[in-house]
């Protein structure tokens, strides 16, 4: 018998787990036609609510729904990037708890891959109904600027949601970097993809725990990961203010001469010190993230803690 792992990264998801359980179990027919059976992986993100218990509870129903907790917040990243550590499947799916990833979408993806022969099948969202439209269109101008930074293509609406066979797991595993965008790692490691496209389904219990900030940095994160066009970007406005700067000490030099006055235009001069210097702090903070990435990667520390398993 084939077994699926199934990921599910979870933070304060006390009222979705019981439900997200019931919809995946709606597929559970189809799959032990083809003699298929599941494991669950819910990895409690130390979540401040009863999580945990709740999947104690579903293990005590059903011995197929496994809890890894983590001793405090590390992030989703970790919790997918744990999740895959612990999977034992033939084939692994990582989906979210709040039933924005439909499971119905399963069986769709598992013929995808044993009858079309991918290596992996990955979900993107054609519409962004109920989103805020100020987040949605920051979402697409992050996909549209990232896919021309970087040779990694990251397609737009994309979700972790994805079925992936043990071969492309493998491979995902075996990049250990502590700074992780999965998206762009899953693009990075090639394999044969197909794309289903489904519409946007809002969460039904509780609320979103990526806020427009934490949404930027995660932007952010992907940026560097995957591309190093800042850092060039940042020594293109280096060399051309070392231009602007030698022309215009050429022209006070020449207006000296002609005119000899040597204390107008101080406004402008004002304003172009100004601008230099916002310009030099700015490249000066994209080689403070490089480093800082470079940083946190030479320290080795691990990407989670785990303080429980069931």
């Amino acid at each position: 018998m084939k077994l699926i792992s199934v990921i599910v990264p979870c933070y304060n998801e006390q009222e979705n787990i019981n439900d997200f359980y019931y919809e995946l179990m709606k597929n559970e027919a189809y799959f032990k036609a083809q003699d298929v059976d599941f494991e669950i992986l819910f990895v409690n993100d130390g979540s401040k609510d009863k999580t945990s218990d709740v999947v104690k509870e579903l293990h005590e129903r059903d011995n197929r729904a496994h809890l890894i907790s983590f001793s405090r917040n590390f992030g989703k990243e970790s919790g997918i990037y744990a999740g895959l550590q612990k999977a034992k499947g033939d084939y692994v799916v990582v989906m979210d708890c709040d039933l924005q990833d439909p499971p119905a979408l399963l069986p769709e993806m598992y013929e995808a891959i044993t009858k079309e022969g991918y290596d992996s099948v990955a979900t993107r969202r054609v519409t962004r109904k109920g989103e805020p439209p100020i987040r949605s269109f920051f979402a697409r101008m992050f996909y549209r600027l990232i896919n021309r930074m970087s040779k990694t293509e990251i397609v737009d609406g994309a979700r972790d949601y994805r079925l992936m066979t043990r071969q492309f797991v493998d491979a995902i595993l075996s990049l250990e970097e502590y700074n992780r965008f999965s998206k762009g790692i899953f693009g990075w490691v090639g394999f044969n993809n197909k794309w289903i496209e489904f519409e946007n389904v809002e969460r039904q219990k509780g609320e979103s725990k990526w806020s427009f900030w934490k949404l930027f940095i995660y932007a952010l994160d992907g940026i560097m990961a995957f591309s190093t066009v800042p850092l060039a970007f940042a020594s293109v406005m280096g060399v051309l203010f070392c231009l602007l700067a030698f022309i215009f000490i050429i022209f006070i030099i020449v207006r000296k001469l002609i005119y000899g006055d040597p204390t107008s235009g101080w406004p402008s001069l004002v304003c172009i010190i100004s601008l230099v210097s916002g310009v030099q702090l700015f490249c000066l903070g994209i080689v403070g993230q490089y480093l800082s990435k470079t940083y946190l990667e030479v320290k080795k520390r691990p990407m989670y803690i785990v303080k429980e398993e069931v």
